[in-house]
């Protein structure tokens, strides 16, 4: 018997030395990776390449003839298969009779006033310029009519798939209009199209992907003249947001996320463990944003088809897609309906127009049709999962001390619980809960994006003033 106990001790012994050295190797932060500032990512040689700096002035333009021919397009459709009698109206994939719908609008309404939606998408001064080889376009809003007391706060905004520059519309003039409030400050909003996506140039080598990005986002910033910024991202704009938030800590005065998330084994067990008494860890009213995980698994089975396709063949689907407007808007605005609220699929209209209008969501559509985008906007997943890529899971254990704030939209796709983000986030001094609001939550709800943002850059500006 006491030979037996002596066994015990020591396999319990054992088990608790591999459980602590097992935590210490999950804890331990990742140094930041060496990287590339000036990697080429054009066609040809890196060699013969010799940057241009210049930035210079673009408007969104498209002679009669390109109208014409998707107008043509528009006209002449594919038979579309009728939903299914007994089916929820969007359970199969977007509904063909609420497409057709919306194609109809689109050839005849939208197209007949198209030179008016090039006037809106050019209301902001749009520019392009060339870093690491690619021809990169951005928006740049400088406020005016400051105060000399208000101090202007340069903000890069970053979108994601299937998003566009066209997502900040709504909100880039609340932050660039100066407010007789007790507010200092007002920004100036540095809005860039990702690479590969709308007017910007997409990689002609393999390999771009997020952490790339996080460095074409930079050198961007320095080339419109500012070191120092505020970055605020969702979507893939907020896996960004995040890389730039730990690769250059002196330059990122804070980051701003909607979406955000940490993975690897470390939140994983986090998430795990809370799962078992959610109320110690998270307020009681927002314990759904987080769990039962079997929701969570259901919606990832129903809406990540996508993601495998994208991440394994972009050339292919893409391939389908470009030049066609039918299969681009069917693919695209679905996206637009389920990721805003996963019960717009019982709805026949998809619940498109709860929160956008046609014009807006067809403004999208429009930037990826016209810029033949689609293809290479989808490259990114195939980068990002790519085991040559950086992993979110590395990331995570890269430790970021930049002020961190995170606006956590009931319907979002992803939620990751506090406990979870402190770990990467060591300054994560602001994590507000909607109880409405989906993955598109700046162009949704530009209002309360705009309060969030605002919020959080005041708790920053105190810090620095202490």
């Amino acid at each position: 018997m006491g030979l037996a106990r002596q066994f015990l001790v020591l396999f319990v012994a054992c088990c608790s030395l591999w459980c602590y050295t097992l935590y210490c190797d999950l804890t331990k932060p990742l140094p930041v990776p060496q990287l590339n500032l000036d990697e080429y990512w054009g066609p040809g040689e890196a060699a013969k390449y010799r940057e241009d700096t210049q930035i210079r002035p673009f408007d969104v333009s498209y002679n009669a003839s390109v109208l014409l021919t998707l107008r043509r397009k528009l006209n002449d459709l594919p038979k579309l298969t009728p939903p299914l009698e007994d089916a929820g109206p969007f359970e199969y994939g977007f509904n063909s009779d609420r497409l057709k719908e919306i194609l109809h609008y689109w050839r005849t309404n939208y197209l007949e006033r198209w030179r008016d939606r090039e006037r809106y998408l050019n209301q902001f001064p749009h520019f392009k310029t060339q870093i690491q080889g690619l021809d990169v376009h951005f928006i740049h809003v400088r406020p005016t009519e400051v105060h000399p007391s208000t101090k202007v706060l340069p903000l890069l905004l970053l979108h994601g798939w299937p998003g566009s520059v066209r997502e900040f519309y709504e909100l880039i003039p609340r932050l660039t209009k100066p407010l007789a409030d007790e507010r200092n400050f007002v920004f100036e909003v540095i809005a860039p199209s990702l690479p590969g996506y709308g007017w910007s140039q997409g990689s002609a080598k393999k390999g771009l992907g997020a952490k790339n990005i996080a460095v074409i986002m930079k050198n961007l910033m320095a080339r419109v003249g500012h070191k120092r910024f505020y970055v605020h991202g969702g979507d893939w704009g907020a896996l960004v947001t995040d890389l730039m938030g730990t690769f250059f800590q002196e330059d990122i005065i804070g980051m701003h996320q909607s979406g955000c998330g940490v993975a690897g084994t470390l939140a994983t067990v986090k998430t795990i463990i809370a799962s078992f008494a959610p109320s110690y860890f998270i307020e009681e009213q927002y314990i759904p944003f987080y769990y039962p995980f079997e929701t969570y698994f259901h919606e990832m089975v129903l809406e990540s088809g996508y993601m495998h396709l994208q991440a394994t063949k972009p050339d292919t689907i893409g391939t389908v897609l470009v030049g066609n407007p039918v299969g681009l808007a069917a693919y695209i605005l679905e996206k637009f309906s389920t990721w805003t609220n996963k019960e717009f699929r019982t709805l026949t209209d998809g619940g498109l127009e709860k929160f956008f209008t046609l014009d807006a969501l067809l403004d999208n559509v429009m930037i990826y049709y016209l810029t033949d985008s689609i293809t290479t906007s989808q490259r990114l997943y195939a980068e990002v999962f790519s085991v040559d890529d950086l992993f979110s899971g590395e990331l995570g254990r890269m430790t970021t001390v930049v002020p961190s704030a995170c606006a956590k939209f009931r319907h979002d796709l992803l939620h990751t619980i506090d406990w979870a983000l402190r770990d990467h986030y060591r300054n994560l001094i602001q994590s507000n809960h909607y109880e409405d609001g989906g993955h598109f939550s700046s162009m949704q709800l530009p209002e309360v994006m705009y309060k969030d943002l605002v919020q959080f850059v005041e708790k920053v500006e105190i810090l620095r003033r202490a």
